[in-house]
C-alpha cells in the first residue's frame, strides 16, 4: 500500500523527501531503485530538463525521480493546462474538429456514470447522492451528466482560476481545494470521479481515503490512470505520452491500482481498457506530439487558420487510425489507459 505522507497535493508539499540514501518509494519505503530511462516534457515544452524514471527495487513502482519540489512543479504547468476549451472558439474547422471529437469522445465516461448511479440505486427517489468531478477541466463532464442525470453535481479542483472558469461557463457548482478537506458531508456521494488525477499527487492515499469517507455505502468511485503496463509504454518508452514528465510523479500498473484499492478499503467491480478519447489520443500523441491539438494551443504555437485546420484533422485521422492497435492492447487487458469502477468493501 502507499504510505500516506503528510501532504494533498503538489501545492501543499513544503520541503524536499531527498535523503542521502535518495527518495524512499511512495509505496514500500524502499531507497533502492532501477534506472530504467531519462525523458523531457515532449508535449508542452514547459522545461528542458531531463527527468529520470525509476522502478523500485522492492515493489517495482515507477515514479519521477527526483520528485520536484511544488514551486518547481508548479513552472511545469502551462497557463491553462488544467482546463479545456468545450466550444469553438472562433467558428473554424480546426476548433469545430476538436469540439465535435472532444464530446464524442467524452460520453464513454458519461455512459460509466450513468451506470454507476444506476447500480448503486443512487437514481431512486429521495435517494440522490452528489456526483463529484475530481478535476472538471473545465466542467465538459458535469455539463453532458448536468442533461442526462437529476443527481446534484459538484465539481472539485486545486486551481482557483480552472474554479472560476468552469462555473462561469457551466454554473455548475465547483468547489476550490483538496478532496481531504472538501466541504462535503460524509457519505453524501453517490459517485466520486477522478480522471487522471492520481498521477499528479505526491500522497494519492489521501485521495481514495478521503473518496471512501464521501461515498454513500453503495457508491461508486470511478478512477482512470494511464497504464505503465501498457502495450504503448513498452513500445514509446521516454516517448510515449501517458508519461507527461515531469507533470506525473508516480506511474501506476493495473496491479499498483488494484492494491492501493484494496488496502484503501475499495473493491473493484470492473476495469475497462480502452478509452475513445486516451487509448487512441495517447498514441497519436506519441507518435506525431507536434501535431496534438492541447499541446499546441498550449504552448501558443503561431499557426495560420489554414495550418491549425489540416493539423487538428490530421490528428483526429491518425487516432482512427491508432483504433485498431489500441483496440487490440484493450482486449488483452494492455491498454494505455484504464477505468476502474469500484465500490466500498462490504466486510
Amino acid at each position: 500500500m502507499l504510505r500516506p505522507i503528510e501532504l494533498d497535493t503538489a501545492a501543499e508539499q513544503g520541503e524536499s523527501m531527498e535523503t542521502p540514501q535518495g527518495e524512499p518509494c511512495p509505496a514500500c519505503g524502499n531507497s533502492a531503485f532501477r534506472p530504467l530511462f531519462s525523458a523531457k516534457d515532449t508535449l508542452y515544452h514547459a522545461t528542458s530538463s531531463e527527468f529520470h524514471m525509476v522502478e523500485c527495487a522492492g515493489c517495482r513502482l515507477i515514479r519521477l525521480h527526483p520528485q520536484p519540489t511544488p514551486e518547481e512543479l508548479r513552472e511545469y504547468y502551462p497557463d491553462d493546462y488544467w482546463l479545456e476549451p468545450d466550444r469553438p472558439q472562433s467558428g473554424g474547422t480546426a476548433e469545430t474538429v476538436e469540439n465535435v471529437y472532444r464530446h464524442v469522445a467524452s460520453l464513454d465516461l458519461i455512459y460509466g456514470v450513468e451506470r454507476a448511479l444506476d447500480e448503486s440505486g443512487s437514481t431512486d427517489s429521495g435517494s440522490k447522492g452528489l456526483v463529484l468531478d475530481v478535476g472538471p477541466r473545465g466542467g465538459l463532464r458535469l455539463s453532458l451528466l448536468a442533461s442526462r442525470c437529476a443527481n446534484p453535481l459538484a465539481g472539485l479542483d486545486f486551481t482557483v482560476d480552472a474554479a472560476k472558469i468552469t462555473f462561469s461557463k457551466r454554473r455548475v457548482p465547483v468547489v476550490c481545494g483538496t478532496l481531504s478537506r472538501a466541504p462535503f458531508a460524509a457519505g453524501s456521494c453517490a459517485v466520486v470521479t477522478m480522471m487522471h488525477v492520481l498521477e499528479h499527487l505526491y500522497d494519492p492515499v489521501r485521495y481514495l481515503n478521503s473518496a471512501h469517507e464521501l461515498l454513500m455505502p453503495d457508491g461508486r468511485l470511478l478512477l482512470q490512470i494511464y497504464n505503465a503496463s501498457s502495450w504503448q509504454f513498452l513500445l514509446f518508452g521516454e516517448r510515449w505520452a501517458g508519461l507527461n514528465a515531469p507533470r506525473h510523479l508516480i506511474h501506476f500498473r493495473r496491479q499498483d491500482v488494484e492494491l492501493l484499492l484494496n488496502e484503501c478499503g475499495f473493491e473493484v467491480l470492473r476495469e475497462k481498457h480502452f478509452s475513445w478519447r486516451d487509448s487512441s489520443g495517447v498514441c497519436a500523441s506519441s507518435l506525431a506530439p507536434w501535431l496534438d491539438p492541447a499541446a499546441r494551443r498550449l504552448r501558443h504555437v503561431p499557426e495560420s487558420p489554414a495550418q491549425k485546420a489540416w493539423k487538428t484533422i490530421a490528428y483526429v485521422l491518425l487516432c482512427g487510425a491508432c483504433v485498431p492497435f489500441t483496440l487490440l492492447e484493450a482486449i488483452c487487458h494492455a491498454g494505455a489507459s484504464i477505468v476502474f469502477e469500484a465500490r466500498k468493501k462490504t466486510t
